[in-house]
């Protein structure tokens, strides 16, 4: 998950840096996480102000959308749309504060820029951080940590355009799974909290099954294309069969 600055947060959800420090006081949006002096936002923190500034092209106003949101904080869980896009990114309380861990890769390298760039990594204290604890595991444990990398990022480039079109077919589902269920323009109401999250952890198990069932099939038709039988068979199956007359 991308990390953001203030004015970083600014240029990419279009939101003035006044407009953001306005909505945290009003309780708009959650706080950043503090790194020293530094204030870090998220990728649910620009999900947060895109939604807010729909809410607001829609016609509510900001007091009403602070009243609403209070309520809900009050009496429901995750009944709000800002919860409900908690929900659907996966984030909880624990997985916030949780961070992969140093990697020992020069930051400023061909690879540490790599990692940086796809949002796989940052650099906090002049150090390389991974944003995910098992990537950071096993680059830690890695015997060439540059030649895992290098995969890493082609798994990554390899993965955007699937990836994003799978995300785009859950969201079109949620979308309509949200106007039966909330109505078109329309906030939920706290009785609808309970369905609309079951409907995303759902939904999110589905995405997960696909991706892996999908994958391995792909990389088996891969390897096979790519190898021999006899090697096909080593690498997929652990299968060693000696051939006739060996």
């Amino acid at each position: 998950m991308a990390e953001y600055r203030l004015e970083d947060l600014a240029r990419a959800s279009g939101v003035s840096a006044r407009n953001i420090r306005a909505y945290r006081e009003r309780g708009l949006l959650d706080a950043p996480r503090r790194v020293g002096r530094a204030a870090l936002y998220d990728d649910y923190h620009l999900s947060q102000l895109n939604t807010i500034s729909e809410l607001l092209r829609k016609g509510y106003n900001s007091a009403h959308i602070a009243e609403f949101f209070e309520s809900i904080r009050q009496g429901a869980d995750l009944a709000d749309i800002l919860g409900l896009q908690r929900a659907v990114l996966g984030r909880d309380a624990e997985e916030s504060e949780r961070h992969g861990g140093p990697v020992h890769i020069d930051p400023h390298s061909e690879e540490g820029r790599e990692l940086v760039r796809y949002g796989m990594a940052e650099v906090v204290d002049g150090r390389l951080m991974m944003v995910d604890d098992t990537a950071a595991e096993i680059l830690d444990r890695a015997p060439d940590p540059a030649l895992y990398i290098r995969a890493l990022v082609r798994f990554v480039e390899g993965a955007q355009e699937s990836v994003d079109a799978l995300a785009e077919a859950f969201v079109t589902n949620l979308t309509e799974v949200y106007h039966a269920r909330v109505g078109v323009d329309r906030l939920p109401r706290p009785e609808d909290s309970d369905v609309l999250r079951q409907v995303i952890e759902d939904y999110r198990a589905l995405g997960d099954r696909v991706m892996a069932v999908q994958f391995a099939k792909a990389t088996r038709r891969h390897m096979v294309a790519s190898a021999s039988g006899y090697t096909a068979g080593i690498l997929l199956d652990g299968a060693w069969q000696p051939r006739r007359g060996a």
